[in-house]
């Protein structure tokens, strides 16, 4: 999935868009996704699936299984906010938060009101604020994204350490590959009994190799005589287009009047 990610950064249709319009895209409407309402944040989301799917060409199953991933991650952790519980004497003072509950000893477990609307508010804003960061993924290559911190005056050492980080996971995902392809070769995975014997062997081998290769790059930047920082190339062929700059501009202005529009509403009925 990662390497698919990185090919798909670079072959989108949004490719030729100057790294830094969508960065500050991104960025933008992730600041609006974490300061606006759920309904904002449903739009948002709506609104970056339209530039992934259909502007920059990015395959829907890939998006949706990628937003799978952080639906599936929330769905497990919501019921904790949702699912209260009160002693039966306590029960009077929660009667008006609860949707449904039952009594189960000598407590009172119930569907809190609250709860379930501060949960739908974690759902959405997690779906806008991962759907922002999955826009800048999946239509910006991780050199480009350098390159524009760097011009941006962001720190050397820190964006070296991106750098670092951004090999190693391709060095660990090559390993884990090798050693995957060769336990299969020897039939390793034909029963459920070695299957579980060769997944172990593959996490131990797997932190040894992987930091036996990056040490080896390690050597070979200090053969090559690295002193100082990453230089990472990338050609300046960009081309802005009128056309993106006013709908992302336009579309980030009736964001930010819909919910100040929401909340004048809430002040006037106050």
């Amino acid at each position: 999935m990662s390497l698919q990610l990185d090919t798909l950064a670079y072959t989108n249709r949004l490719r030729r868009l100057p790294p830094e319009h969508k960065i500050i895209f991104a960025f933008t409407t992730l600041a609006i996704s974490l300061t606006t309402h759920p309904l904002v944040q449903i739009l948002i989301a709506i609104w970056m699936g339209i530039w992934i799917v259909i502007y920059a060409r990015i395959p829907a199953g890939v998006y949706f299984r990628l937003l799978m991933f952080t639906i599936i991650f929330c769905l497990t952790s919501l019921p904790a906010l949702m699912v209260n519980g009160v002693a039966i004497p306590d029960l009077p003072k929660v009667q008006l938060d609860s949707w449904y509950g039952f009594a189960f000893g000598h407590f009172y477990i119930y569907i809190s009101h609250s709860g379930s609307i501060q949960a739908l508010g974690i759902l959405t804003r997690a779906l806008a604020s991962v759907s922002c960061l999955y826009f800048l993924m999946l239509t910006v290559p991780f050199p480009e994204i350098l390159q524009t911190l760097r011009y941006l005056r962001f720190p050397v050492l820190l964006s070296d350490l991106l750098l670092l980080m951004y090999r190693f996971i391709f060095i660990l995902l090559n390993t884990a590959s090798e050693l995957l392809t060769a336990q299969n070769a020897r039939g390793g995975y034909r029963t459920w009994h070695s299957g579980m014997k060769s997944l172990a062997l593959l996490i131990g081998q797997l932190l040894q190799r992987t930091l036996q290769r990056y040490s080896q790059f390690s050597l070979g930047l200090e053969a090559r005589g690295f002193v100082s920082e990453f230089r990472v190339w990338h050609p300046r062929r960009y081309h802005p287009q009128k056309r993106y700059i006013i709908e992302a501009i336009f579309g980030c202005v009736v964001l930010i009047g819909l919910d100040f529009w929401r909340n004048a509403g809430i002040f006037t009925r106050i």
